[in-house]
């Protein structure tokens, strides 16, 4: 079985999917550092050298190879994956999918301490920030809302969102 979370930045993909992991005894991939890794550039620097296209291209051909494994598997998806091409259908059909749902007041507080991870961010002010996610939320959420399961995170401890999708997912 693979499970794939989508969501937002600051959604808790790669939190939530390193406690999962480790509770149902998953291998774990974060889409992003797979595509570092394989390019041996991080995903500013792609997105610096190369262009957005560039790593949308990379991002659909590595998101398909993983999606093709056998393995008992965990995809963290970064939060523009399901939005580029046809993915989030060949992630349904290859995958159970989970959104990581969360308030823009909770993305802002979470994303606001991460700015210098986050090039896509660095520039807005904190003032700013509501606004751009609710923009940003508004064009991704059609995507999002495909996935099978839908888990909200707000003002929730990890463990209880683990065991949350572990309910759904083997009911």
């Amino acid at each position: 079985m693979i499970i794939s979370l989508v969501g937002y930045m600051g959604s808790g993909k790669s939190h939530i999917s390193k406690i999962l992991s480790e509770k149902i005894n998953f291998k774990l991939i974060d889409l992003d550092k797979e595509i570092s890794r394989r390019n041996k550039l991080t995903i500013p620097e792609i997105f610096e050298k190369k262009g957005e296209i560039y790593f949308r291209k990379l991002e659909r051909e590595t998101l398909e190879e993983l999606l093709a494994t056998e393995e008992n598997l965990i995809l963290s998806l970064g939060g523009g994956t399901p939005v580029y091409y046809n993915n989030m259908e060949i992630i349904n059909l290859n995958s159970k999918s989970v959104f990581l749902r969360a308030s823009i007041q909770t993305l802002s507080e979470r994303i606001s301490k991460q700015k210098e991870k986050r090039p896509i961010i660095a520039n807005i002010s904190d003032e700013n920030l509501p606004e751009f996610i609710a923009k940003h939320l508004f064009e991704r959420n059609e995507f999002y809302s495909k996935a099978q399961f839908n888990v909200n995170t707000d003002s929730r401890e990890p463990e209880d969102i683990v065991n949350e999708i572990i309910e759904k997912l083997y009911l």
